[in-house]
């Protein structure tokens, strides 16, 4: 009974403090270059009346592969993890006020923020999302999921949504010297890079450039030998996203110093991405080799430390909360029943955030 109490009163301490949302600290404490890749797709039965995404099919490698159950959510989550803050609406204002003073608490000026479109639950949550981001002194910009982006046409028009919906909104990123918007494009390899010069090169047959269009679009480099991709798409630089390290040439600390001159080199933007480990178990059982332990914060302070031996002038980090996947520096907590989650026990459940401050003050703030 003692044990069982005292288990108790643990859960209640990890929820209050995560529930209970920092002092925000100054805006010129936020590092201007440091972008959180940040998912607004979750849902709970009372303000959205489904489990979007805390419910979830367990995914298959390869169509003919015999299938699982469905993870039904409601304590048994799509994840590795369990959030402090629990099975929580991405739409939900008190959500997105206590998600931005975190992010902002790490001294993150940016977050990325997941675009499926207008169509999509997630746009629901946008309008809270913005206005606390506001408050907190942060700026969105967006990383465009290939599921908007079907075609070259498709990409064209949720570039210029984004920018319709959310343009003139206090909190949207515009870069400080161009006054350009700043976006992701995840799987940029799914279209061709004559497509996307269709978009981004000067001379393209939709191009945004030199209009109220023009933005900064930046690419996920995975194999080793795209750079002509990047080059002939007219992209404005490249990212890694990924936390899983060595899962792609890119997402490999190693090459990061390389991909950094190459930048240079050619007038482009590189943006390292970091994370704190990588676990999907849950959703895709099959990719165990990909999986990488948190080994009591040590990860992620490798990662952080090669991004800032790499000269890069930018970084992001994957993720603030990507529970499927387990790359979120969101609290956690053991919400569990016969040892199914993690925890970051025995480091505080807001270690991630409070090292992601630790990492930027070392990270260079001068001109990009």
């Amino acid at each position: 009974m003692r044990l069982r109490a005292a288990l108790a009163l643990c859960a209640l301490w990890l929820t209050a403090c995560a529930a209970t949302p920092p002092r925000t600290p100054p805006a010129a404490a936020l590092h201007p270059r440091a972008i959180v890749f940040y998912y607004n797709w979750y849902g709970n039965p009372e303000r959205d009346g489904a489990r979007l995404h805390w419910a979830h099919p367990v995914l298959k490698l390869r169509a003919e592969d015999a299938g699982a159950p469905d993870i039904p959510g409601g304590g048994d989550i799509a994840a590795d993890f369990y959030p402090a803050l629990g099975e929580y609406s991405s739409a939900d204002p008190a959500l997105a006020e206590r998600h931005m003073a975190m992010i902002a608490q790490a001294g993150i000026g940016v977050v990325a923020v997941t675009w499926l479109g207008r169509a999509d639950p997630s746009y629901r949550s946008l309008p809270a999302l913005f206005d606390a981001a506001a408050r907190h002194g942060l700026r969105i910009c967006f990383q465009i999921e290939p599921a908007s982006r079907p075609d070259i046409v498709a990409a064209r028009a949720q570039l210029v949504a984004a920018i319709d919906d959310y343009g003139r909104h206090p909190a949207f990123y515009r870069d400080p010297g161009s006054g350009r918007p700043l976006f992701f494009v995840y799987d940029s390899y799914q279209l061709p890079a004559s497509d996307w010069a269709r978009l981004l090169r000067a001379d393209g047959a939709d191009t945004l450039r030199g209009g109220a269009y023009d933005a900064d679009v930046i690419g996920l480099w995975v194999r080793a030998d795209e750079g002509r991709f990047f080059l002939d798409g007219g992209f404005d630089g490249v990212y890694t996203y990924f936390a899983s390290r060595g899962f792609t040439w890119g997402s490999t600390p190693q090459h990061w110093p390389q991909l950094q001159r190459w930048a240079d080199e050619h007038g482009l933007r590189f943006v390292p991405s970091v994370g704190p480990g990588y676990s999907d178990r849950r959703v895709r059982p099959w990719n165990r080799a990909n999986e990488r332990g948190r080994d009591g914060g040590a990860y992620y302070d490798a990662m952080f430390g090669a991004a800032v031996d790499s000269g890069a002038r930018w970084v992001s980090i994957t993720s603030f909360n990507e529970w499927h996947e387990g790359t979120q520096l969101e609290p956690a907590r053991a919400a569990d029943r016969d040892g199914r989650y993690f925890d970051y026990a025995p480091l505080a459940p807001d270690h991630y955030l409070r090292r992601t401050r630790y990492w930027l003050s070392r990270f260079p703030r001068g001109s990009p």
